[in-house]
């Protein structure tokens, strides 16, 4: 059953500017239609369910723009906790800002107010390497100095671990994205793939969705993309479709999707593009 999908881009820029759709093609190929163009210091960029799209500065300044393109937020408390990690916008109204070196969690409001910050060592999480929020808004966070998965609330208390992945995996458990979907936690590991577990940290099975560079999940479906690709691997088939990216796209930007944006940039300069499968 030939799956369709269509990944609208979004781009933004520190200079947020609107952009006629244009269409560009390759051989024919009109996959992808480019929507906007941004250009400006562009260190990281994601985007949420709601299309806002987040642009974040080689100084760790980030600004919010909603789907239409406008300045809505901006957070700059760049200085704090060292450089930023990861940010999550699982909940548009709860951005999660991860500084892995401080060891600390940032949560914002819907406009980058700062509501808390959690220094998870403080709470006996020695080495957390990746963190996400949880569907009931509260936290995920691996820590690899006992190899477990914990689940904490937003004043630091721990409310569930795992057993120590050293005694339930043959191999090295190390994820660079936690993603909570549909009733299962994802920890995505880019080197060995993605171990998936239900919301009380019971493991369910391995997905073979190795080497990419950003990856999200939609329901039953893990998009990933890396520097040649985009894929999308369903779950219940176990069907994986992957499509080249066009030749106009500079090898050197990087790119993710969502499940219906697809964006690709570069340090300069961000494009934002439909997408069809």
């Amino acid at each position: 059953m030939k799956q369709k999908f269509a990944i609208t881009i979004l781009s933004l820029s520190l200079f947020c500017f609107g952009a006629l759709a244009q269409t560009k093609t390759n051989g024919g190929d009109s996959s992808f239609v480019l929507i906007k163009t941004y250009t400006g210091d562009i260190a990281d960029a994601v985007m949420d369910n709601l299309d806002n799209l987040y642009l974040i500065s080689s100084g760790g300044q980030i600004r919010k723009y909603n789907a239409n393109g406008d300045s809505v937020a901006i957070y700059n408390q760049t200085r704090n906790f060292g450089k930023l990690f990861s940010i999550d916008v699982t909940n548009p109204l709860q951005p999660l800002l991860f500084y892995k070196d401080f060891s600390t969690v940032v949560l914002l409001d819907r406009f980058l107010a700062n509501r808390t910050s959690i220094d998870l060592r403080r709470f006996n999480i020695l080495q957390p390497a990746a963190v996400g929020i949880s569907y009931d808004n509260n936290i995920w966070v691996y820590d690899e100095w006992d190899n477990k998965l914990k689940k904490i609330n937003e004043s630091g208390n721990l409310l569930l671990s795992t057993v120590d992945f050293r005694t339930a995996f043959n191999e090295p458990v190390r994820p660079q994205k936690i993603i909570d979907n549909n009733t299962l936690v994802y920890l995505a590991d880019t080197a060995t793939g993605v171990f998936v577990f239900d919301n009380y940290g019971t493991y369910k099975k391995k997905i073979p969705a190795k080497n990419w560079q950003s990856i999200a999940v939609k329901d039953n479906y893990i998009i990933s993309t890396n520097s040649t690709s985009i894929g999308v691997y369903n779950t219940q088939t176990f069907m994986d479709t992957k499509k080249m990216l066009p030749g106009y796209f500079e090898p050197a930007l990087r790119s993710f999707s969502t499940a219906t944006r697809f964006v690709n940039f570069s340090n300069a300069s961000l494009y934002i593009y439909t997408y069809r499968f």
